[in-house]
């Protein structure tokens, strides 16, 4: 079932009493059902961007966006069109990507479907934007880089995470090299997920079954390589430990079933920094860990001159000149605050929600024919490190990460 409203602005509006020309991209959003595809892309980007009146490009156009919601459920689909004010829905993703008017496919569904609806809209020459992992094997990854190499379509994957305002601060240091040579980066992600028994979990079943393309390694260790990549430097090497620490959970039916997958996720990078300094990162990435730290992920960097440890938001530095002087007394309890010995770094600018940001640059991308920046290859190379891990923790050695050619 599609709804049968038509669109009053699929294309440029012509300019009138002199008004800025505003052009209209229509983007099919797959996926949307889902709690991520429905809060960050949905809710707290693109509909914020339609809010606004879209965006003002360098020429004085006005750039307007035009969400059509599609999923499997029509119930859910159309409750969810009617809540937000959407014309249009449809329950037949083929139907959106063969229709001339949509511009964009934006895919928020399960990985196991990704890679067979990313190459069906190229091949249609539909631009692309899309949640990662971009595929389940390195293989399938590296077909689609090749084919958003050749197809003449703009193709986005979602980096969401440099854009968070905390990791903005710690890259702003990196660029104005408060670290000095930077030595290392130490990561902590996680939190407790409940096994379904007595609570409900926070996340999916299907994360955790290998067979339903579930797996901490799968799912977090692309988003660390676009990470680090982004804030250090390329991923030279990579030795993890994965593990099952909860091996029986509950389903959303209340059904126990066996978790296949890894829920847990210990890994050593060997990174290199664009000036060839080697940079040792260790990532911890766990289900199975209650917090006690300030924000769910936070990533510190050691340097020469200076340290710093970046969350969601907020991001503390400690340059060398005002490095305190520890001294180890096992026999007398601690009386100084270590926390209180670093400084806030301040963002000096409104920052915007990320995947809002990251939606804007890859939407401008778009009326500009250009390539966005954070790409399919990109997208591969994420793929690669956890394919790379998951081998990596199979075999106990260090895997080293050679080129993706296309």
């Amino acid at each position: 079932m599609t709804s049968t409203l038509t669109n009053p602005a699929a294309a440029a509006a012509e300019p009138r009493d002199g008004a800025p020309r505003v052009r209209t991209l229509r983007i099919a959003m797959n996926g949307v059902t889902g709690r991520m595809g429905y809060r960050q892309h949905l809710l707290r980007s693109i509909l914020p961007i339609r809010e606004q009146g879209g965006l003002t490009l360098p020429d004085g156009s006005t750039l307007q966006v035009e969400p059509i919601l599609v999923g499997r459920n029509a119930e859910k689909i159309s409750a969810l069109a009617a809540q937000h004010g959407i014309e249009e829905w449809s329950t037949d993703l083929d139907a959106l990507i063969d229709d001339p008017s949509v511009d964009i496919i934006f895919d928020a569904s399960m990985t196991q479907l990704r890679p067979e609806t990313l190459k069906k809209a190229m091949a249609a020459g539909k631009h692309i934007y899309t949640e990662k992992p971009t595929a389940e094997t390195l293989d399938e990854a590296i077909e689609l880089a090749r084919l958003g190499a050749t197809a003449g379509v703009t193709a986005g994957v979602v980096h969401d995470k440099l854009y968070l305002p905390g990791l903005v601060k710690l890259r702003k240091l990196v660029d104005e090299g408060f670290f000095g040579r930077i030595l290392s980066l130490r990561g902590e992600f996680g939190y407790w997920v409940f096994e379904g028994d007595t609570q409900p979990a926070q996340r999916p079943s299907w994360n955790y079954r290998t067979e339903d393309g579930g797996g901490m390694t799968t799912d977090m260790f692309c988003h660390w390589n676009y990470v680090l990549e982004g804030i250090i430097g390329k991923v030279k090497s990579v030795n993890a430990l994965t593990t099952t620490h909860i091996p029986t959970r509950w389903d959303e039916q209340g059904e126990p079933y066996q978790a296949t997958a890894d829920d847990a996720a210990y890994g050593i990078f060997e990174l290199e920094t664009p000036a060839g300094d080697p940079v040792i990162a260790q990532i911890n990435s766990s289900w199975a860990v209650r917090v006690y730290r300030d924000e769910l992920v936070e990533f510190q960097v050691d340097g020469t001159h200076g340290s710093a440890v970046a969350g969601l938001f907020k991001c503390v530095a400690q340059h060398r000149s005002m490095t305190p002087k520890p001294v180890w007394n096992p026999d007398l309890p601690v009386a100084e605050s270590f926390r209180g010995q670093w400084q806030e770094v301040p963002a000096n600018r409104d920052l915007d929600n990320g995947f809002k940001l990251q939606w804007e640059e890859f939407l401008q991308d778009v009326a500009a024919g250009r390539p966005h920046g954070f790409d399919l290859l990109s997208a591969a190379r994420g793929v690669q490190l956890a394919a790379l891990g998951l081998e990596s923790s199979a075999t106990r050695t260090t895997q080293s990460i050679p080129e993706i050619e296309l």
